[in-house]
């Protein structure tokens, strides 16, 4: 079952065409994966204050469909292990008045120690196992 985070498109994200930019979900996603992460007691901030850092080293994303003003929409996130120590995010968003999907992306992330070296860590292991 994918974790869910309901959201509503604001004036400011439209484009010049009235659809939301295409940088926009970058940021739709960025949240969704810290809100999935905190859901399952991984603390994003706490873990860079220690040193350790959660970084994206890519992105896929297919546009399906564009949002407009005020639309609501939901981020659909599911983890999946890339490599030992790469990580996937699925993530998906879906206009909720007509269950559109308007976005489907993979965004690969890893952990980097304090010495910026790839690590794996207790805290995404246990994302694999719940």
């Amino acid at each position: 079952m994918p974790y869910r985070l309901e959201c509503k498109v604001r004036d400011y994200e439209l484009d010049m065409q009235g659809i939301v930019n295409n940088g926009v979900y970058f940021n739709y996603l960025e949240h969704a994966r810290h809100e999935f992460l905190l859901s399952r007691g991984v603390d994003f901030a706490a873990l860079a204050q220690q040193g350790i850092n959660l970084v994206v080293v890519r992105s896929e994303m297919d546009y399906k469909a564009s949002l407009t003003s005020g639309d609501e929409f939901v981020i659909e996130v599911t983890v999946e292990r890339i490599s030992k120590v790469k990580f996937g995010f699925r993530q998906r968003v879906i206009r909720l008045s007509d269950e559109k999907l308007c976005l489907d992306a993979l965004v690969i992330g890893a952990a980097l120690n304090e010495r910026g070296r790839p690590a794996v860590l207790p805290e995404v292991e246990a994302l694999f196992t719940e």
